[in-house]
């Protein structure tokens, strides 16, 4: 827990400390604990916060400067009637696999402003490896997909967004729009990790040391 606030004020909260009047959608409420912050920030920077959630959250705060709306986060037509048409941030936090980001990342992009921020949680398998004190194959697995599948999108989108990573804790991907383009389809990398020139190189890497 004190990892997760601590992982959500340095990389989310010293990102928008500038920000006037915004409009956040949150997709996740779990404990509120992002919620919570969210909301303080809107009560400094006169902004509304739109929450969703699977679950009934609606308990989690009573403020005028929050909006929950109880849906799965992929349910696009819905929720687009239920927030505003522009949006200056994005944060994912539900479901953690690489494919249900990426639709969810297309699903909105549509709204955010140029200059807003998608923020992504849980992108590092760093914790979770085998040995590791949160051990996890879950996390592991998804974590590092999700992650590949962020550079995937980014690699065709070079122009059209930023791309940063913080791998404190669990770890979160910070993505700053620059253009009014629409996201471009992601592809696979063409990596040569599996390429017969890298099977050669490392045969020959091997031979040497022998």
């Amino acid at each position: 827990m004190k990892d997760y606030i601590e992982k959500i004020d340095r990389n989310i909260f010293g990102t928008l400390k500038n920000l006037k009047e915004p409009n956040i959608l949150e997709l996740g409420v779990q404990n509120g604990i992002s919620t919570k912050k969210f909301i303080d920030l809107c009560n400094t920077t006169n902004g509304h916060l739109y929450s969703v959630d699977i679950d009934d959250c609606s308990s989690a705060s009573t403020s005028d400067r929050w909006t929950f709306i109880k849906s799965r986060d992929d349910n696009f037509e819905f929720i687009k009637d239920n927030i505003p048409k522009e949006l200056d941030v994005i944060y994912i936090d539900t479901l953690h696999e690489a494919k249900h980001v990426e639709k969810i990342l297309y699903g909105y992009y549509d709204l955010l402003k140029v200059d807003g921020y998608i923020f992504v949680d849980d992108i590092s398998h760093l914790p979770y490896i085998k040995n590791s004190p949160r051990n996890n194959f879950y996390c592991e697995i998804n974590n590092q997909e999700t992650f590949n599948k962020i550079l995937e999108i980014y690699n065709e989108n070079q122009k059209n967004i930023d791309l940063n990573f913080s791998f404190f804790s669990s770890g979160t991907a910070i993505i700053k729009k620059n253009t009014s383009n629409n996201l471009l389809k992601n592809k696979s990398l063409a990596l040569r990790q599996f390429s017969i020139k890298n099977i050669i190189r490392l045969l020959w890497k091997s031979l040497k040391r022998d």
